[in-house]
């Protein structure tokens, strides 16, 4: 006991301090923020794109959507265009939005999100046309092959290339500069001031125009640099951020991130919500990817396809196993209570009623099943068994369901996610046992000990 002692308070100084400092960054709260402004748009995109390849999946029905359905594809399928096509504009501009107000609200600042929104999304799209620098001359590229087709500077596929899912961490980091430099515009009173006779929304548009500007200077410099020096600020920044992204597609990445998110778990603080709204642009721009022909495993609700099923820890089978079979009142009136939202991948009843965190008897399994759990699902995706994530389900999508949608129907990614599930279970099983025999054995001496004093 003494040595889980020492483990834990080893993760409080170490770990939780730490990442509980990142999680209050303005910046991550506001890139949280934009990963759950984008979700229902990328959920409807995605459904079109799961209808779509459906004769894929079940080839009898290729046939028929030859005759019905796919004679209005490109129509139906601007959905999908419009949402994953887009995607890096999306977060963009609800970073910009996001960001402005978590400044305005913690330094007392009068930014309004949406000039914190159209700031950014300005400077998104000036990075966005290519440029070439020849002969002392800026220019923007046109160039019109079989493979490429760029036309004054704007690279096209089913829509803006660089407005896709290329382009997130471009638009990450415009909307961030964009919206520093609105900032440093208002705290040094860098903005024109209307009488309180105009009405709010002229007055709004005024007090955007000389960030507008600023906004504008500083991109075009970069732009202007960067041209001249043969390269640009999506080959800069996909430097760092390809490296993450790479780091994140490894088996041993996905051991760290799920790691990281169980130790914040066990000591009290939301690991799910942190890490994950780091990495949610990388899934997403994962599943875009898997849609064009790609295989990787950490994509879209990978997490809750596979993984946490049930709940951070996949603790789906544990809930009912301590609600019919635990002998402890304790565990089954937990049970119980957690069965219902389990099915949906909640799981804070078990969390904090069990307890998870700080329980030095369930911790091994609170990192390990999940781990195992996501081991399976990556080689299953890698070796080919099983179809990758291509759609975005909601994450309360019971087990197997969303596995199975979410791989555009693949019955075997079902299978797959009832076997993690399992796995996760036979993992807790030696050591939910002897905490069920701990607990009834305390409430046996509590029973006794009260018999005893009614007695006397």
């Amino acid at each position: 006991m003494e040595n889980e002692n020492k483990v834990f308070q080893l993760l409080e100084r170490y770990l939780m301090g730490p990442l509980g400092k990142v999680s209050q960054m303005k910046i991550v709260r506001g890139i949280m923020g934009a990963g759950i402004a984008t979700i229902p748009f990328t959920i409807v995109g995605s459904m079109f794109l799961v209808f779509n390849v459906l004769p894929l999946t079940f080839p009898f029905l290729e046939g028929f959507f030859n005759a019905t359905f796919f004679r209005f594809s490109d129509l139906y399928m601007l959905a999908n265009m419009a949402t994953m096509g887009l995607l890096a504009l999306y977060f963009n501009i609800s970073l910009g939005y996001e960001y402005s107000r978590i400044i305005a609200g913690d330094e007392k600042l009068e930014m309004s999100g949406l000039n914190g929104a159209l700031l950014s999304m300005f400077a998104f799209f000036m990075t966005i046309p290519e440029l070439v620098f020849q002969d002392g001359v800026i220019s923007r590229v046109t160039e019109v092959t079989e493979e490429v087709t760029i036309v004054n500077g704007w690279r096209m596929g089913d829509a803006v290339e660089r407005l896709g899912t290329v382009g997130i961490f471009t638009g990450i980091v415009m909307a961030v500069i964009a919206v520093n430099l609105y900032k440093m515009c208002v705290k040094r009173n860098w903005i024109i001031k209307l009488p309180e006779e105009v009405p709010s929304g002229v007055a709004r548009a005024f007090t955007a125009l000389i960030p507008a500007f600023v906004v504008a200077f500083a991109v075009l410099l970069i732009n202007g640099v960067l041209a001249v020096l043969n390269t640009n600020i999506f080959d800069i920044i996909q430097v760092p951020f390809g490296f993450v992204t790479n780091m994140t597609n490894s088996w041993l990445g996905v051991m760290v991130i799920y790691f990281l998110v169980h130790a914040l778990w066990l000591v009290g603080i939301h690991g799910a919500n942190i890490i994950f709204s780091l990495i949610t642009p990388i899934t997403l721009a994962n599943l875009a990817a898997n849609a064009e022909g790609a295989a990787i495993p950490l994509a879209g609700e990978f997490n809750n396809a596979y993984v946490t099923l049930g709940g951070s820890g996949g603790t789906l089978l544990l809930t009912f196993f301590i609600a019919f079979l635990a002998r402890s009142e304790q565990l089954k009136a937990v049970g119980k209570a957690a069965m219902i939202p389990a099915i949906f991948n909640i799981n804070e009843p078990i969390i904090f009623g069990l307890p998870m965190i700080y329980n030095p008897y369930l911790a091994i399994p609170f990192f390990l099943a999940p781990m195992v759990s996501a081991t399976i699902a990556y080689f299953s995706i890698t070796l080919g068994w099983i179809n990758p994530i291509i759609a975005l389900l909601p994450w309360p999508s019971p087990v197997g369901i969303g596995a199975f949608i979410g791989t555009g129907g693949d019955w075997r990614a079902a299978v797959v996610s009832l076997i993690c599930a399992a796995a996760a279970f036979v993992i807790y099983y030696p050591f939910i046992r002897a905490y069920d025999r701990k607990l009834m054995e305390q409430e046996q001496s509590n029973v006794s000990a009260d018999n005893t004093d009614a007695v006397t």
